[in-house]
C-alpha cells in the first residue's frame, strides 16, 4: 500500500520532469508562440499529445469506476466523438487557418460583430473555467484522500501547490509547453492503463484470453443501448450528442483548437485529428476494460468499492504491486495538471486577445498584460476548486458533459448559423438570445418528464441549446444592409 509521503514523492517526481520539458519547450518564446506555438509544431507530434490532451483526470478516475451503472455505454458518445472530429477537420480547420485565427472566437467578430465577439469569448471564459476546475478538482480530492488529509494538511494548502505548480509549468512556455506536457501525458497514460490491467489479470491469475473472455461474459461490458429512449443511455442520443459536443468542446473551444492551430496548415492538423481521435476510441475502450476488472477484483476481495473511488482504492491498496500505485499516481498527475495547464493557458489567450484586446499594442505591452491575466486566471482557478469542494461532489464525469450543454450550446449556435447562412443580424441583440437559450433548455429539462411523457435529456440538452439560439439568429437577421 503506498504511504501519504510515496504518494507526494511520486507527484512530486513527475512535477520535476515536467519543469524540465517545460524549461526546454519555452526558450526564446514570444507572444506568437505562447498564444499559437508559432504554428511550428510536427503533425505527428500534435495527433500523440492530443490523445493525452482529450482524457482529463476525470476520464482517468470516473471512467472506469462508472462501468458497473452505465456498462461500456460511454463507447457510444465516443462513436459520435469521431464523427463530430471529421466536421472540425474538414469544415472549421480550414476556415480557421484561412483567416489565421490566433483566438477561434475571432471568427465571430469577423462575422458578427463585436457584441458576438465578446459573447463567445465570454461564454468559453465561463465554460472552460468551471470545467477546468472540475477535472482538477477530482484530483485534488484523490490527492487528499491519498496524501494530504492523512499528513494533516488542509485541502486548501493542496489546491494552492496544485495551481501554483500549473502557473509555474505554463507561465512562459504556453501552447508550446502544452503540446511537450501532453506528450509526456499521453505515454504515461497508455503505459499505466496497459501495465495496471496486466497486474490485475496476473492476481486474478487470468491469460490474454481469460481477461478478454472475462469482459465479455460481464453484464458491464454491453455497448449499445436501444431498449429504452427515456433512458441516458439510449443509443441516439449518445450519439449525437457525442458529435456536436466534440464540435463544440473541441472544434469551438480554443483550449483544444490551439494545439490544432499549432500545426503548420490545416492539411497537417487534419491528418493530427484523424489520427489521434482513432487512438482515442482505443485508449477509452481500454479505460472500461480496466473498469471490468477493477470491479471483478473488488468482488474478489470482498471490497465494498465504486464510483470514483474504484480506481484509487484498488491502486493504492495491498493487493497489487506497489508500481500499480506509482503508475496510477503517475497517470492521475499526467492527467489532471496537463489538462488544467492547457485550460489555463487558452483561458490566458482568450481573455488577453478577445476580452482585453491586443490590436496596436507592443510586444512588450501585450507580453505584460498576458502575465497578468496568466497569474488572474491561476487564482480565479483555485478558488473555483475550493467552492466545489464545499459542495462536496465527486460524481463530476456527469456534471462535466451537463454542464457543456449549458455553455457550449450558444458558441455551437453561433457558429452553426455563421457557417450556414451569410446574411448580417443585429448584432447587440445576440448577447441577449445566447443567454436566453440555455434558460430555455433549464426549464425545459427540469420540466421534460412532465412535459414530454417521462423523456429525460441526457447530453443532447446541447444540440436543443444550440437549436434555440440557431432559432434566435434567424430572428435577427437584418433585411438591409443597414438598420
Amino acid at each position: 500500500m503506498m504511504t501519504p509521503i510515496a504518494v507526494l514523492f511520486t507527484v512530486t517526481a513527475y512535477f520535476i520532469v515536467l519543469l524540465i520539458v517545460s524549461g526546454i519547450a519555452r526558450r526564446n518564446v514570444d507572444n506568437a508562440g505562447f498564444f499559437t506555438g508559432n504554428r511550428q509544431s510536427k503533425w505527428y507530434m500534435v495527433a500523440f499529445a492530443m490523445i493525452g490532451a482529450s482524457i482529463s483526470g476525470v476520464t482517468y478516475v470516473s471512467v472506469p469506476g462508472m462501468v458497473d451503472k452505465s456498462g461500456f455505454g460511454y463507447l457510444q458518445l465516443v462513436m459520435g466523438f469521431i464523427v463530430g472530429q471529421l466536421v472540425i477537420a474538414f469544415v472549421l480547420t480550414p476556415l480557421f487557418y484561412k483567416m489565421q485565427l490566433t483566438s477561434v472566437y475571432e471568427y465571430l467578430r469577423n462575422r458578427f460583430g463585436m457584441a458576438s465577439y465578446h459573447t463567445g469569448a465570454w461564454f468559453f471564459f465561463v465554460s472552460k473555467m468551471l470545467g477546468a476546475a472540475v477535472r482538477l478538482f477530482l484530483v485534488c480530492f484523490t490527492l487528499q484522500l491519498l496524501a494530504f488529509e492523512p499528513l494533516g494538511i488542509p485541502f486548501i494548502v493542496n489546491v494552492v501547490i496544485s495551481v501554483g505548480f500549473v502557473w509555474l509549468y505554463t507561465h512562459q512556455g504556453g501552447v508550446k509547453s502544452v503540446i511537450w506536457a501532453d506528450l509526456i501525458k499521453t505515454s504515461c497514460l497508455i503505459i499505466s492503463v496497459l501495465l495496471c490491467i496486466v497486474f490485475i489479470a496476473r492476481d486474478m491469475h487470468l491469460s490474454f484470453t481469460g481477461v478478454v473472455n472475462s469482459i465479455q461474459q460481464s453484464e458491464m461490458s454491453r455497448i449499445l443501448f436501444f431498449d429504452d429512449v427515456n433512458n441516458k443511455q439510449f443509443f441516439f442520443k449518445q450519439f449525437f450528442a457525442g458529435i456536436f459536443t466534440t464540435i463544440a468542446m473541441t472544434g469551438l473551444d480554443q483550449d483544444m483548437m490551439q494545439r490544432n492551430l499549432s500545426c503548420r496548415n490545416s492539411r497537417e492538423s487534419q491528418k493530427n485529428m484523424l489520427i489521434s481521435i482513432l487512438m482515442q476510441f482505443i485508449v477509452v475502450a481500454a479505460f472500461l476494460m480496466l473498469g471490468v476488472l477493477l470491479y471483478q477484483e473488488a468482488a474478489l476481495h470482498g471490497m465494498d468499492v465504486a464510483g470514483d473511488q474504484l480506481f484509487p482504492t484498488i491502486a493504492t491498496s495491498r493487493l497489487l504491486p506497489g508500481i500499480v500505485g506509482i503508475l496510477f499516481i503517475i497517470g492521475l498527475a499526467s492527467s489532471a495538471y496537463n489538462a488544467a495547464g492547457s485550460a489555463l493557458t487558452a483561458l490566458t489567450t482568450s481573455f488577453t486577445v478577445d476580452i482585453l484586446g491586443i490590436k496596436n499594442r507592443s510586444e512588450e505591452e501585450v507580453k505584460r498584460t498576458r502575465k497578468l491575466v496568466h497569474i488572474g486566471m491561476t487564482v480565479l482557478m483555485g478558488a473555483v476548486i475550493v467552492a466545489f469542494n464545499a459542495l462536496n461532489n465527486t460524481s463530476v464525469i456527469d456534471a462535466v458533459y451537463t454542464l457543456a450543454s449549458y455553455t457550449y450550446g450558444p458558441i455551437l449556435g453561433m457558429f452553426a448559423f455563421g457557417i450556414l447562412f451569410k446574411k448580417p443580424v443585429r448584432d447587440k441583440w445576440i448577447p441577449l438570445v445566447a443567454l436566453a437559450s440555455p434558460l430555455l433548455c433549464l426549464l425545459l429539462d427540469k420540466h421534460s418528464e412532465q412535459w414530454l411523457n417521462g423523456y429525460r435529456f441526457s447530453y443532447e440538452l446541447l444540440i436543443l441549446n444550440a437549436l434555440f439560439t440557431f432559432i434566435g439568429l434567424c430572428l435577427l437577421i437584418r433585411r438591409e444592409q443597414t438598420e
